[in-house]
């Protein structure tokens, strides 16, 4: 399409920048000519640098052969009308107003251009925000709790790809569940931000894709759209090593203040008991046996010495001195430990056995202290476990890790899954006549040793012991 200007003021230049910068897929439209009467106006002065025909006479425009379009951009009527009048009836003409058309289209095609281009530099600052910045789990939700994006981090932890995630419930996909989060253990951040509007945050536990538990920490930021809600943002963080590290430090305080406590109690009351004790025998002696006081006073030496047997474990767990360490080899003192305790498990038809490791490197550890906690844990394993029942101590030497781990496994009674977190803690016992202080002293036997301790139980199927010692630097110069 071949076009003609009539009036070359700021419209024209406009008209041929838009002409010149896009490209027309069905015209495709070239100006030919410009018309006014002024010399020095713009568009007439690059028409006439690019070659065009220029004239101060649009007149001069009905001669053309080569004219398809006459634009009339001077915002008179009568000129409009005039070329209207004049030209030929295969040559169409458009008023000013028309043309505003063209402008229109421009500004909406430059507004499209620039929102697509804050797109996407929007787009790429969110990415490198939730997947660069930002090392915590971000998940981006629905007020109908369906996933609406997620990020890397949080997809590694939850061995799982974006697609299976997204349109997926929150619910679903971090606890396992049908139904939303909801209650004072796992209040629901999302119906909090609905109901108020503002941020929210909680605590929550989230099975990770080895189904192990994490806590973590969610805060829940509300998103806008046109003032209207639309969902939220939620960052987690994992808390769990937070957590823990809490709990072993109140743990430790416990430990520390019941320590002092059981000194000073054990102390006061082994006199009088040692008094209650000689006096209710010696008084035995001079009564004759099968009388109901001789029967009352064997009950009381009875309880007698089993409050002795509390108060010789209160100062045991009291008296937790730090080990006296030197290079020792731990196959041989699991060997000692196993003599020590067969003939209990023999007694109740109980199969001891061991598995150990052909060479484990040597470590210092104060021999008596490890043994006891061997001896501990096995006399517990032979307790808990039925006649015809096995019990089995192994070592092995991990060197990936540079560690060894010793194992005391039994096919008992095992131990039930709301106590196991409970079993270290002084004074918690699920026996009839235990004082709760066995495990709490192994505990603090390992730990001071630079180890950990952790248990592993099915109720009816046995439990496990495992003990871990890091081989570091510091043990190997520790004496």
């Amino acid at each position: 399409m071949r076009i003609a200007i009539v009036g070359a003021g700021n419209k024209c230049l406009y008209l041929m920048n838009v002409i010149d910068k896009y490209e027309f897929q069905l015209l495709y439209p070239i100006v030919v000519a410009v018309a006014d009467i002024k010399n020095d106006a713009p568009g007439l002065v690059k028409a006439r640098k690019k070659g065009f025909f220029v004239t101060n006479d649009y007149n001069d425009l009905f001669k053309m052969e080569n004219i398809d379009l006459i634009v009339e951009l001077t915002g008179d009527l009568n000129i409009y009308n005039d070329i209207l009048s004049k030209k030929s009836q295969r040559v169409r003409a458009i008023a000013h107003t028309t043309a505003l058309l063209f402008w229109e289209i421009d500004s909406a095609a430059r507004m499209y251009s620039k929102t697509t281009q804050e797109l996407c530099e929007t787009q790429a600052l969110y990415d490198v925000l939730i997947n660069g910045l930002i090392l915590e789990d971000v998940v981006v939700i629905a007020l109908d709790h369906k996933i609406l994006d997620i990020n890397d981090t949080f997809l590694k932890k939850l061995g799982l790809t974006k697609e299976e995630a997204i349109g997926h419930c929150c619910y679903e996909i971090t606890h396992r569940q049908s139904i939303p989060c909801s209650g004072k253990e796992h209040p629901c951040p999302l119906a909090d931000v609905i109901e108020t509007g503002k941020s929210s945050r909680a605590t929550h536990i989230h099975l990770g894709q080895s189904g192990n538990k994490h806590y973590v920490s969610i805060s829940c930021y509300p998103l806008f759209e046109m003032g209207k809600l639309k969902g939220v943002v939620e960052v987690s963080k994992d808390i769990t090593k937070d957590i823990e590290f809490e709990k072993k430090m109140m743990q430790q305080e416990k430990l520390v203040s019941i320590g002092r406590l059981s000194a000073g109690v054990a102390h006061e009351i082994n006199n009088p008991l040692t008094t209650i004790l000689t006096s209710s025998m010696l008084i035995q002696e001079d009564l004759e046996e099968g009388t109901e006081i001789h029967k009352e006073l064997s009950i009381i030496s009875n309880e007698a010495l089993r409050c002795r047997k509390i108060v010789k474990s209160l100062l045991d767990f009291a008296r937790q001195s730090k080990p006296f360490k030197k290079m020792d080899d731990l196959n041989q003192v699991i060997k000692e430990s196993l003599v020590l305790t067969r003939k209990q498990a023999k007694f109740k038809n109980i199969d001891l056995s061991s598995n150990l490791a052909d060479r484990l490197p040597q470590f210092p550890i104060d021999r008596d202290q490890i043994q006891q906690t061997i001896i501990n844990l096995t006399l517990n394993a032979i307790e808990a476990t039925p006649s015809g029942g096995e019990i089995r101590l192994s070592s092995q030497y991990f060197e990936n890790k540079n560690a060894i781990e010793i194992q005391v496994s039994d096919t008992g009674d095992g131990i039930l899954v709301e106590n196991l977190d409970k079993i270290f803690d002084p004074f918690f016992t699920t026996k009839k006549n235990g004082t709760g202080l066995g495990l709490a002293i192994t505990h603090g036997i390992i730990k001071q040793h630079g180890g950990t301790i952790l248990a592993k139980s099915l109720p009816g199927k046995g439990t496990n012991f495992y003990i871990t010692f890091p081989l570091t630097q510091e043990n190997d110069h520790d004496n």
